[in-house]
């Protein structure tokens, strides 16, 4: 692994600083995530030029990424904005990026970071404190299409500009998720001129990032172009390369079809390939050229995330049954990759403070049977169950970003039936996912959320935030509000736990599998990397 000069001072500061609220990083600690290594040279030595050619299955709509929430565009946009910190995808702790060293207050509610010298962004204006305090300030502005950067930063009061390169960000609470905050995507720092801009003039035209890449292009469902940034030299503690990344360029292409993409990369026509299925993992591994690649995702697992304003929704006995009516099993082994996992919690195994609630979430037909019974739910003439004239039939909204969902759904759909609910699925394009989210104009979407924190929860399911599901404010507010409050480890994991139990016995949403991603990576290609968050890192990356 590559260290930058100061790196063993950083890391001795960083013992010192963080001895203060040890707690805080055991909040970002998370086991082995992955199936084998991300990318290996094998021995040979790397070198620089070329252009890596990536097969995507979607395209969100927007080349900002503030206000992006799709894996397929993410891939893309995490390359062109640097963070303050990085997570260690091994180990879950944080370290340097942007930030040489930080100090978080005993309540944590400031947050100061020490910047290293010399960054600075494509448009060539410093990466400084007044940068971070204006990244900041913009975030909370940009409207729902960023509600992961706004849900991070709930609460915030402000930054201050201690000196040029010394910023103290503050919250008005205790904020024990945000130092993890810090090294995603979502809040990547973005110069001064890009923060001024609307978030529509973000979307359309992009931002100037201090990434080891530039957008150099984009065609709207075709392609995403990056370029290699040219003087490049202040990376992450955890990369190996010093310096400007190996690659020239780095296209994404957007092929919607998963056989059409596996073709692809078995003629060589591209270099990788995401969103790789359990049906595409035998042609791939048959010809010898290509690795499959995999690790789990932390965060919110994929669920059918039940719209509680509904009529028939409002009913828990009637969200329970549907919850209890699934075969997780059955649907893990007929449609998702090797080494994936049926969900036995909200969040994944991989996320920090995950807690076993598979027996809640066993598959028991005879369950769903006695609660829709005992709610007065009869069956009809074609098997669907009714009461008062009104037949238990939902509409579920879904977003073509995986070659899964199409066929998990339609398994959900059958299993359902059998227990009496009728599913109706309804396409929707990946772009208008924040306008559904807030139109309330659903019964069900389905969905996940990546992320290595289990603040994600709060995220999703706080009703003082977004609240796309449309919970009653209650117990499970307060349980997020403390969890993201609380320095204590201890008292932090009982809280999170606490929130997984809420959601899985109101049935909230109801878990179905977990996401593992997989790619298909060409032998040519060299540590093309998984960071914490199952996403990918190209600074390393490297063809022979």
């Amino acid at each position: 692994m590559h260290q930058n000069p100061q790196s063993t001072v950083v890391r001795r500061r960083l013992v010192t600083t963080l001895a203060v609220t040890g707690s805080i990083l055991l909040t970002a600690a998370c086991g082995p995530g992955g199936v084998g290594t991300a990318g290996s040279s094998g021995g040979s030595t790397p070198k620089a030029g070329g252009t890596l050619t990536f097969a995507v299955g979607s395209y969100a709509g927007c080349v900002d990424p503030q206000q992006v929430g799709s894996n397929d565009t993410i891939y893309a946009l995490r390359q062109i904005v640097d963070s303050l910190t990085d997570q260690d995808p091994a180990t879950g702790k944080i370290v340097p990026w942007l930030a040489e060293r930080w100090e978080v207050s005993q309540d944590a509610r400031t947050f100061t970071f020490h910047l290293r010298p010399g960054a600075t962004f494509s448009d060539g204006t410093p990466v400084d404190a007044q940068a971070v305090k204006d990244t900041f300030d913009a975030a909370p502005k940009l409207g729902a299409k960023a509600s992961l950067a706004i849900g991070y930063l709930s609460g915030y009061t402000g930054t201050k500009v201690v000196d040029k390169l010394t910023a103290a960000v503050s919250f008005k609470q205790p904020n024990a998720q945000f130092l993890q905050a810090t090294s995603t995507f979502s809040l990547g720092l973005v110069s001064p001129a890009s923060a001024r801009k609307t978030a529509d003039q973000r979307c359309t035209e992009g931002i100037a990032g201090s990434g080891p890449f530039t957008l150099e292009g984009y065609k709207a469902n075709q392609s995403i172009t990056l370029a290699r940034r040219g003087g490049y030299n202040w990376g992450s503690s955890l990369w190996r390369k010093p310096g400007e990344a190996y690659l020239d360029k780095v296209v994404f292409t957007i092929v919607p079809e998963a056989g059409v993409r596996t073709g692809s990369l078995q003629s060589g026509q591209v270099d990788a390939i995401g969103s790789v299925g359990l049906a595409d993992e035998s042609a791939l591994r048959s010809g010898g050229a290509v690795d499959l690649r995999a690790r789990a995702n932390p965060g919110v697992v994929f669920n059918l995330g039940l719209n509680n304003s509904r009529p028939l929704l409002r009913e828990p006995a009637v969200r329970q049954a549907i919850q209890a009516a699934i075969n997780r099993q059955e649907i893990v082994k007929a449609i998702y990759p090797t080494g994936s996992k049926p969900a036995t919690s909200v969040l994944a195994h991989t996320t920090p403070f995950y807690t076993d609630l598979g027996a809640r979430l066993a598959f028991d037909p005879g369950k769903a049977t006695s609660l829709l019974d005992a709610a007065g739910w009869r069956p009809g003439a074609d098997g669907i169950r009714a009461k008062d004239g009104t037949r238990l039939s939902l509409t579920v909204v879904w977003f073509p970003v995986a070659a899964t969902i199409q066929p998990t759904l339609e398994l959900i759909q059958q299993q359902l039936k059998a227990a009496g609910v009728e599913i109706q699925l309804r396409e929707i394009p990946v772009t208008q996912i924040v306008g559904v989210q807030q139109s309330g104009d659903f019964d069900a979407l389905w969905g996940n959320i990546t992320r290595a924190d289990p603040d994600i929860l709060r995220s999703s399911y706080s009703t003082a935030l977004a609240n796309a599901y449309r919970i009653k404010p209650g117990k499970l507010e307060t349980v997020l509000n403390e969890q993201a409050a609380t320095t204590d480890a201890t008292k932090r994991q009982a809280l999170v736990a606490e929130a997984q139990r809420l959601i899985v016995e109101n049935a909230y949403v109801v878990p179905v599998v977990e996401l593992t991603t997989e790619l298909g990576v060409a032998k040519r290609v060299h540590d093309l990397d998984f960071e914490a968050s199952s996403r990918i890192q190209l600074h390393d990356t490297w063809k022979s």
